[in-house]
């Protein structure tokens, strides 16, 4: 019997989803520039660095909390901490120039700023893991591809909006307005989030022995192939969020953030191809395309040195991650061991962070203010990617040999 995926609880999670990610994409364009007001331009490389950190560190909890405690309050730890974190921002815009220097010579305006950068970075360790696997308890297995491009694209409406949103902000009214915001937004989607029914059977309430990573499994070593795949669009992801702020200001555009929606409105585009295409004719096939797709989408920011080339180049970037992120999801569900599937997402997530992290902070130290390094920087991205579409391609052409063999012998 075929069950429809589009039930009110599909909803209430896309909308959700879509105020929590423009919550905390809307900030990430203009950082950068808000960094360089506190006195310290030269660790960019850090603010997505640290965030990347904080949420990787919570992937050690998230998951096994999501398959025993319940996907629910997984995400309303995540969508807390974001709104929280939105109102500590405008705390030290307000104040934190009055709060003197610490011995080392750092702005405790700054030092605290990357403190909260390791917190905020816990809501997208807990929030995008329960959601993941909130969706793929309520989707049909055969439409797990399909179901897991259709919810992301909320989440990628939410990253269009959200830096959008942001730029405009930040420009006409201040920082001060950005970040009360994204706070707001912040509330809004925990609301949402709090009337979700919970869809994990025999969710219990959360235990101390849940908190303890030495008893019990933190990965599921079966999603190693999924979380391996991932590495090249994680870090290439974390050097295009690290750059592309002065990349497009070096370029002339005003609004930063209409670059990003640019990127992510690509990726909403294609992943409502791509989730189904990756039901039909397999994770691996898509992911070589994906793989392929990032590196021609990187090469061309390397090359771009107008708006419109840019633009042209970003809509092939975010088509990239719009093969290549639903079907990495789902591939990981398929490969999950019995009982943990949110474990397997956890440890892929641990992947994507890494990625992210390394991204962000080895760019971020090349870069150092010059944006004569970015097209560099970005042409090193399109080889990994190379290197990433080659090794996928030899994987499926091993899997292929495998399994011819099984079907003779049998």
């Amino acid at each position: 019997m075929r069950t429809s995926l589009f039930t009110p609880a599909f909803w209430t999670l896309c909308i959700s989803t879509v105020l929590f990610m423009a919550s905390f994409g809307m900030l990430l364009p203009e950082l950068p520039g808000f960094l360089a007001g506190l006195g310290r331009p030269d660790w960019v490389g850090w603010i997505v660095g640290l965030f990347t950190v904080g949420a990787f560190g919570s992937r050690f909890f998230s998951g096994r909390l999501a398959d025993r405690a319940g996907r629910v309050p997984v995400m309303v730890v995540g969508t807390v901490v974001t709104a929280i974190a939105g109102v500590l921002y405008s705390v030290i815009h307000e104040w934190g120039a009055d709060w003197g220097w610490v011995a080392v010579g750092v702005p405790w305006s700054v030092a605290l700023f990357l403190v909260l950068r390791l917190f905020h970075g816990l809501s997208t360790g807990f929030r995008p893991l329960g959601t993941t696997a909130f969706l793929t308890d309520i989707a049909p297995l055969e439409r797990r591809g399909g179901a897991g491009g259709l919810g992301g694209g909320g989440g990628n409406i939410g990253m269009a909006a959200g830096p959008a949103l942001g730029s405009v902000l930040a420009v006409e009214w201040g920082y001060h307005a950005m970040f009360l915001v994204s706070s707001g937004l912040g509330w809004a989607s925990l609301w949402m989030t709090c009337r979700l029914p919970e869809s994990l059977p025999g969710a219990r309430p959360v235990q101390w022995g849940d908190l303890n990573v030495l008893r019990g499994p933190v990965v599921d070593r079966a999603a190693w192939p999924s979380s391996l795949a991932l590495l090249a669009p994680a870090i290439s992801f974390g050097t295009f969020l690290t750059l592309s702020p002065d990349f497009v200001g070096a370029l002339g555009f005003q609004y930063k953030g209409t670059f990003n929606a640019t990127v992510v409105l690509a990726s909403v585009a294609i992943r409502f191809v791509a989730g189904r295409a990756s039901d039909r004719h397999g994770r691996v096939p898509l992911l070589v395309a994906g793989a392929w797709l990032l590196a021609l989408g990187m090469a061309l920011l390397a090359w771009a040195d107008t708006p419109g080339e840019a633009v042209l180049a970003g809509v092939v970037y975010g088509a990239s991650v719009g093969i290549n992120m639903p079907t990495i999801f789902a591939w990981t569900a398929d490969l999950a061991s019995p009982g943990k599937v949110a474990l397997a997402l956890g440890t892929m997530l641990m992947a994507l962070e890494v990625g992210i992290g390394l991204g962000a902070v080895v760019s971020g130290e090349r870069f150092g203010g010059d944006v004569g390094q970015i097209p560099h920087l970005f042409a090193a991205n399109a080889w990994l990617a190379v290197v990433s579409a080659l090794v996928l391609m030899a994987w499926a052409a091993v899997s292929r040999r495998s399994k011819g063999r099984k079907g003779a012998v049998g």
